[in-house]
């Protein structure tokens, strides 16, 4: 089986799983499924929630912590609902088997899904799980620490007030780009300039400046800072003025490029060609991982969410070096 969590093994296989096992070829989620319990560290995520975990001493046992935290990652994966997860589970064998699930087990109902997610909101365990993620690529060598990428992306909120409350929420704000406004939140990421893996997230408003978060984005060992045009003047600002020894490489505005000499211009491209890194991880974010708007209300619930897809993304751009 190419998964073999503890509750599948020495046991019987059914006819149905016996037929999809001997199946001619392997479907895409099949692979990437293979590829994501190859990559992520799951005991070291374990050990990290386990003793905020319930024990089930009266009633019903929980679910194993293994299997809830599998099916956690399903809902990340697949940017899926608690009902649309609980489905998919009674539906998809390669999604059953990732979780070290059986048909004829007792599959998580999608209020045993929300609570899980919520005991992961209570303790923020999204942000240690970054952490712990960050540990186990810095102890294969992946992580340097030199210099940081900063940078920030709009995620969409619904800006309709048809709800019950006939209100926005109210964590989240408008924010004008270019021509155009949206309403959301924003992700604030430091990058390390070498991987372009994740090491910082920062959560706010939409209308919060990108500059202001730029102190909380750097981990203190950096000797240089890229950042685009959103980040010309930090240097100057309080929190940032002790740090003398460091590089500001800020991209300049478009408008003065166009009286720059020519070995300034290049200068410019060259920071731009190193600053394209961080724009990575928001591909995966959105793109790969489909969270492209927000899931919940609230800056809380969405930054635990953000974080542990950042130790996701970091996981998959490592794999990459990993390989080479």
């Amino acid at each position: 089986p190419f998964f073999s969590p503890a509750s599948r093994i020495m046991s019987q296989l059914t006819f149905a799983e016996a037929e999809y096992q001997n199946k001619k070829r392997k479907t895409r989620r099949e692979i990437f499924l293979e590829k994501m319990d190859a990559i992520i560290p799951w005991k070291r995520l374990e050990n990290r929630a386990a003793k905020h975990y319930p024990k089930g001493e009266m009633g019903r046992p929980p679910y194993p912590l293994s299997v809830m935290l599998r099916v956690h990652c399903l809902q990340l994966f697949y940017n899926l609902s608690d009902p649309a997860l609980e489905d998919s589970l009674y539906e998809i064998e390669s999604m059953r088997r990732f979780a070290g699930l059986r048909l004829s087990d007792n599959i998580p109902d999608e209020t045993t899904i929300l609570n899980f997610r919520h005991f992961l909101e209570k303790h923020g365990l999204g942000k240690l799980f970054l952490k712990e993620i960050n540990k186990h690529l810095q102890h294969q060598g992946l992580l340097f620490r030199e210099g940081t990428i900063v940078d920030a992306s709009i995620i969409s909120a619904p800006s309709s007030t048809k709800n019950q409350s006939r209100k926005r929420d109210p964590e989240m704000h408008s924010s004008k780009k270019g021509n155009q406004w949206h309403f959301g939140m924003k992700m604030h990421i430091g990058v390390d300039d070498v991987t372009g893996m994740i090491h910082s997230v920062e959560s706010t408003a939409a209308n919060v400046h990108d500059v202001t978060m730029t102190a909380s984005l750097l981990h203190g060992e950096e000797k240089r800072v890229f950042g685009d045009a959103g980040y010309l003047g930090v240097e100057k600002r309080r929190e940032n003025k002790e740090r003398k020894n460091l590089a500001w490489l800020i991209s300049a505005r478009i408008s003065k490029r166009k009286t720059m000499t020519e070995n300034e211009q290049e200068i410019e491209k060259m920071k731009a060609k190193l600053r394209a890194k961080v724009e990575h991880p928001f591909r995966y974010i959105k793109c790969v991982f489909g969270y492209n708007k927000v899931r919940y209300k609230g800056l809380d619930k969405n930054h635990n969410r953000l974080c542990l897809l950042a130790g996701l993304t970091n996981l998959m751009i490592g794999r990459k070096y990993l390989l080479a």
